[in-house]
């Protein structure tokens, strides 16, 4: 697994090692030995799975500490741009995202600590995304930020007039108007 360093400490996105062959192909989607190698212990406990359509775009979300979530996230049907946003108070990178285009061809996975807002947009068709946690869903401990905020530059890849969101994800507040219960250092 080759692990690729992102500009933001902590996010990395990780690429399988892929045998193809006239059968098709095979790779280790996850070993926790190969993940603590290289990007550290965690304790995955749960795994979820969404189907969406193009133009869905989803997040920006979190859990709230005590119930904070790092995950590792893939796309293994369809393509997604996925993006992380860091919302630690005294990080010197507060409100910069990083973002991964993940198909279900390159195989990548991202991982997002914990401290950073999720989301993402569906550029394919129809996308199977599939993502381990490593602490369980609370719904009081939801959280979010605007998806769609243009103070965080994201190029999303979409028209966003024709975004499909949650009306949820059309509620959560922008950057500027939000108040971060993650502290850099306290996670």
């Amino acid at each position: 697994m080759e692990v690729l360093k992102t500009d933001i400490d902590g996010i990395v996105i990780l690429e399988p090692r892929v045998f193809t062959d006239a059968r098709g192909y095979f790779f280790e989607s996850y070993s926790r030995k190969v993940f603590e190698d290289v990007v550290g212990k965690v304790d995955f406990v749960q795994d979820n799975e969404s189907c969406s359509s193009r133009g869905v775009m989803r997040g920006l979300h979190f859990q709230r500490p005590p119930y904070a979530q790092a995950k590792l996230v893939r796309c293994v049907r369809g393509s997604v741009l996925d993006v992380a946003v860091d919302i630690r108070k005294g990080s010197p990178t507060y409100g910069r995202h990083v973002s991964c285009l993940l198909t279900e061809h390159n195989h990548r996975q991202f991982f997002i600590p914990r401290g950073f807002a999720h989301g993402f947009a569906v550029l394919s068709d129809m996308a199977v995304f599939q993502y381990k946690c490593d602490n369980y869903y609370h719904p009081e401990a939801d959280g979010g930020i605007s998806i769609v905020d243009p103070s965080l530059e994201i190029d999303w890849r979409l028209d966003l007039n024709e975004a499909i969101l949650s009306e949820k994800d059309k509620n959560h507040p922008l950057l500027k108007d939000f108040d971060s219960p993650f502290v850099m250092g306290e996670l």
